[in-house]
């Protein structure tokens, strides 16, 4: 797989994103915008001109992927240089527009792959898909791939799961999209009880030995110091930069037949090291452990080896070689099945001989037995017309017999029915007669609810009454209090005038020596004064005692003036 076509993989998840509908075909306005980006990520110098003169505004509408693809080639990917840019940033860019259409991860963060194992997962799925379009993967790739990541987890993988996934899961074009692939993966049936952490590295270390790159400790040349680089690695040379991002490029090594791979003992506090001899100098370098120092010495033994034999990369010579044994298998497969199904027919058409050689001999034994069956059934059929009258005759004379019985049985039958007449009309007779007397008892019943009913009228009509006496009697009972407020202020009046008397006494005792004839006139009109209380105090008391209906007015002596009968008394002994 050269580079046009791992771009164009990306480029067609970035194209089917933007479609909407689902027609095939794209705005134009839409495509300007991803040609822009792909100069960028691609560091393309932009081409304003050609983009607007391509994308102008006609009535052609939308573009489809093949329209789009002229000015994809000139303009794009023609311009593309291997290593000028960053194939990372570029999957990134399509897996961004891909990714927010078509990746449903669990809404509940339950998922099995975090965002950027699953870009990770997106680009190994590219790089192990075939080479046609809708883009799938073999069932035979997801399970070398579902494979790197249980070994690098030190896990196995069960396949029978798998078969069973994937016997379920609807295959379009012979394998699996890469939704499907992802959705399998984030299910947790074949990654069952294993953290996301470990799954995670396990994904980061298959991708970073699918792409060949990763970090190792670089001894310099003139300084002599060690220094972490990021290190990727081609089939024709073995580059360095200064972070994984590879925006400044260190150094590379030439990688030719005359290169070697040679294992380092530890030394100057490093461990797991390696060289790289070329035919100019040597390269020191120092991996994390003994597993990694061992990858790398592999893949770089292999792609020294690749490079003499003129193949381009490992993993890509190792997808072709599955690839071709997988044709190979198919070709086997489909001559075993066309040389087994050929044998079938010979079989077959060999069998049909025989049956019809069988049939030959099976008609003229039939034909023999018809003969004889057919003298022999006329033979039955004379016996059995003969013994059929004689049947036929000893019915008849039962036929009769029991139709003698059945009219004996049918006259006993009406005789009982005539009797189970005269019961019910009899128990008729006795119906009506309690019908009768239910009637008159419904209506006795309602007299009676009549009378009830009368009853309480003339009771409702007494409740009536006496409210009204009620009424009357409370109407009364204010009134009455009415007069008692009038009486009272009256008897206030008096008390002033009795008060306005003691003060003309205290002036009487006081002068009573000069004016004896006074004081006895003013003991007149005292004793004329309470005289008069005495009166008003017996009419206050009288009419202070409320008249209940039939109840005899009664002389009730003192009341509310009693109290000042004392009081008079004693005046009138000090008077005296």
């Amino acid at each position: 797989m050269d580079l046009r076509a791992e771009l164009l993989k990306s480029i067609w998840y970035a194209f089917t994103a933007l479609d909407v509908e689902k027609s095939g075909k794209v705005s134009k306005s839409q495509l300007k915008v991803l040609s822009h980006n792909l100069y960028t990520v691609l560091c393309i110098p932009h081409d304003p001109v050609a983009l607007e003169e391509h994308f102008r505004d006609d009535d052609d509408g939308p573009v489809s992927s093949q329209g789009y693809m002229p000015y994809l080639n000139k303009y794009i990917l023609d311009k593309v240089e291997e290593g000028a840019f960053v194939k990372e940033n570029f999957d990134e860019l399509c897996w961004t527009l891909t990714a927010k259409k078509n990746y449903k991860p669990d809404r509940n963060g339950n998922s099995v792959v975090s965002h950027q194992d699953a870009f990770k997962l997106w680009c190994l799925f590219n790089f192990l898909s075939e080479d046609k379009y809708p883009l799938v993967m073999v069932p035979d790739e997801v399970e070398y791939l579902l494979k790197k990541i249980c070994t690098a987890m030190n896990v196995e993988l069960n396949s029978c799961e798998l078969d069973d996934y994937l016997s379920q899961e609807p295959q379009g074009q012979g394998g699996l999209t890469v939704w499907q692939f992802l959705d399998m993966v984030n299910s947790g049936q074949l990654l069952r009880g294993i953290e996301q952490e470990a799954i995670s590295m396990a994904v980061e270390e298959v991708y970073q030995e699918v792409i060949e790159d990763g970090y190792l400790w670089k001894k310099g040349q003139l300084r002599r110091n060690w220094s972490e680089r990021w290190f990727m690695l081609k089939p024709s040379a073995l580059s360095y930069y200064m972070s994984e991002e590879r925006k400044e490029k260190k150094g590379s090594i030439t990688l030719d037949k005359h290169c070697c791979v040679e294992v380092l003992p530890d030394r100057d506090g490093k461990r797991c090291m390696f060289c790289v001899k070329t035919s100019s100098r040597t390269y020191e370098m120092s991996a994390s452990d003994t597993r990694q120092r061992q990858e790398w010495t592999l893949a770089i033994q292999t792609a020294i080896r690749l490079q003499a034999e003129g193949k381009k990369s490992l993993h890509k010579d190792l997808k072709q070689k599955r690839r071709e044994q997988r044709e190979q298998r198919e070709q086997r497969k489909a001559a075993k099945e066309e040389e087994t199904q050929r044998l079938k027919q010979l079989q077959e058409e060999k069998e049909r001989k025989l049956q019809e050689l069988e049939l030959l001999k099976e008609a003229q034994r039939q034909a023999e037995i018809l003969l004889q069956e057919e003298e022999q059934r006329r033979r039955q059929q004379h016996e059995e017309m003969q013994r059929t009258l004689e049947i036929q005759l000893r019915e008849a004379e039962q036929a009769r017999a029991s139709m003698q019985a059945e009219m004996v049985l049918k006259e006993a039958e009406a005789e009982r029915q005539r009797k189970r007449i005269l019961e019910l009309e009899d128990m008729q007779e006795k119906l009506q007669e309690a019908l009768q007397q239910e009637v008159k008892a419904r209506q006795d019943e309602e007299a009676v609810r009549y009378a009830q009913a009368r009853l309480l009228a003339e009771e409702e009509e007494k409740l009536k009454q006496l409210m009204k006496l009620k009424e009357e009697q409370e109407e009364y009972i204010i009134k009455t209090q009415r007069e008692k407020q009038v009486l009272k202020q009256e008897m206030e009046n008096k008390n002033k005038c009795l008060e306005e008397a003691q003060k003309q006494l205290e002036e009487v005792r006081v002068n009573r020596q000069r004016v004896d004839q006074d004081v006895m006139a003013a003991q007149r009109k005292l004793r004329q004064a309470s005289t008069n209380v005495k009166h008003w105090n017996v009419q206050m008391n009288r009419l202070m005692h409320p008249i209940g209906p039939g109840d005899k007015r009664t002389n009730v002596s003192g009341g509310v003036f009693a109290g000042y009968q004392p009081l008079l008394s004693r005046r009138d002994s000090s008077l005296k």
